[in-house]
């Protein structure tokens, strides 16, 4: 079934195939692929409290933290080549940047043969924000001193002047696709998406669609996501639901379609892939991680602003199947959003009954926010991660914590073990709060 999809897709959606030959991870459960694999293979939870920063005062002390990742280390070892440029990075930039120089080391790629307007960069990343201490100078060169109050109006002539002068340099969402580029001297197309959670698949479809148009032969692609962030969590906690269960083990907290979910689990981490025409791939000999058949997307709001998220990712699913000329019977599992909130999982349910119909029943599901929380912009990413690496080894990996299953959330959830398959193909889908959806449809090596 797989090599007749390759086939179809050969043939029909594009002249230049479009396969993945390179994957770099930063996660809750590992620095790079081989040990992520590990924990995710061991059914290992990368959610805990935190500790990277003080936790007293935020809505939740819970969450996916890559807890093995500092600065310091990725000077000396992952950043290495752009150390002067690290005190110009956030967390989240730093993160992004060493997910992709870990692809391009797994692809074993040699850029000095490789003409470099070819090779370009697209990568999604979240809203980035200052933690409250970097703004505590400039705010406080606001205050009126006889009023005691902040004055907006000093903040362009006092209250900038107090701030380190390549401050927002450090927070531009375009930055990870900039030192990308300087890192690995990609001088083709450059972009930067920002859609939050949809922002991952949405980048892997704008990567294989300009390859696939023969704008570019390499393209480097991925997304970076920091939700363990005192922001962050505060909007989280007032935008979205986040999970509670003070009495059990933080590992059990985030439990997707599970009946008794309480909400997600914020998270930070990133994952990037090198993607190569598939010429240009087998020619230097490359090693083959997986194939881009189709990519889609979708956002739906009602007039009145309400986001419909059934109808964006339902939207979403369908224009990447079509994309890729396969049917949802031709799909071996689905690699879902599984956000662990109530209600959106229940609009993911029903997206996912409306695309597939009667085979929705017995379709697999994974949701692997269970092991890594939510990193917002990263998420998508590293779920596709997460697939690939378990299709090399002909399985799809359990949901953790889904014990009871929801009446309101009618799917074939995949439980307690591995399942296994020899379907390779699947469909990664990531939805936004505001009704963004983006959909992939890849099949593993």
């Amino acid at each position: 079934m797989s090599n007749q999809i390759l086939k179809m897709s050969k043939s029909q959606n594009s002249n230049r195939p479009v396969v993945i030959t390179g994957m770099g991870t930063i996660s809750p459960v590992g620095i790079g692929a081989a040990a992520f694999w590990q924990s995710l293979a061991a059914g290992r939870s990368g959610i805990s409290v935190v500790e990277r920063l003080s936790n007293s005062a935020l809505p939740s002390n819970v969450a996916g933290e890559v807890k093995d990742f500092t600065e310091a280390n990725a000077r000396k070892t992952l950043l290495k080549p752009l150390r002067k440029m690290v005190k110009v990075m956030c967390r989240e930039i730093q993160l992004g940047v060493a997910a992709a120089s870990l692809a391009l080391e797994d692809s074993g790629i040699n850029l000095d043969e490789e003409d470099r307007t070819r090779v370009g960069v697209e990568y999604g990343a979240n809203h980035m924000h200052s933690p409250p201490e970097v703004l505590q100078d400039g705010c406080v060169a606001c205050v009126d001193q006889t009023e005691m109050r902040f004055d907006y109006e000093q903040w362009g002539s006092a209250g900038l002047g107090a701030m380190e002068p390549l401050w927002l340099l450090k927070y531009l969402p375009n930055m990870p696709a900039c030192h990308i580029g300087i890192y690995a001297d990609a001088r083709g197309p450059n972009n930067s998406l920002t859609l939050a959670e949809a922002s991952g698949n949405a980048a892997v479809g704008e990567a294989y669609r300009i390859i696939g148009r023969g704008s570019a032969d390499v393209m480097i692609t991925g997304s970076t996501g920091n939700q363990v962030h005192a922001v962050k969590c505060i909007q989280a906690a007032l935008w979205d639901e986040l999970a509670e269960s003070p009495d059990s083990a933080p590992e059990t907290w985030c439990k997707p379609f599970d009946k008794h979910r309480t909400g997600q689990v914020v998270a930070e981490g990133a994952a990037a892939f090198l993607l190569e025409d598939e010429t240009h791939a087998r020619n230097r000999g490359a090693t083959v991680l997986g194939t881009i058949l189709g990519a889609g997307s979708s956002c739906v709001v009602s007039r009145d602003g309400t986001p419909r998220l059934r109808d964006a990712m339902a939207n979403a699913m369908r224009a990447a199947l079509k994309d890729a000329d396969v049917t949802p019977a031709d799909v071996g599992h689905i690699n879902a959003h599984g956000l662990g909130e109530r209600a959106e999982d229940i609009e993911e349910s029903l997206a996912i009954r409306d695309v597939f119909g009667e085979s929705a029943n017995a379709v697999p599901v994974t949701a692997l926010k269970s092991y890594l929380g939510n990193s917002g912009s990263g998420c998508g990413t590293l779920e596709l991660a997460g697939s690939l690496c378990s299709l090399r080894e002909g399985v799809i990996l359990p949901t953790l914590n889904y014990e009871t299953p929801d009446p309101e959330c009618p799917l074939n959830v995949v439980r307690d073990e591995p399942m296994a398959t020899a379907n390779k193909v699947f469909l990664n889908i990531n939805v936004t709060i505001n009704g963004q959806a983006s959909a992939v449809v890849v099949c593993g090596a």
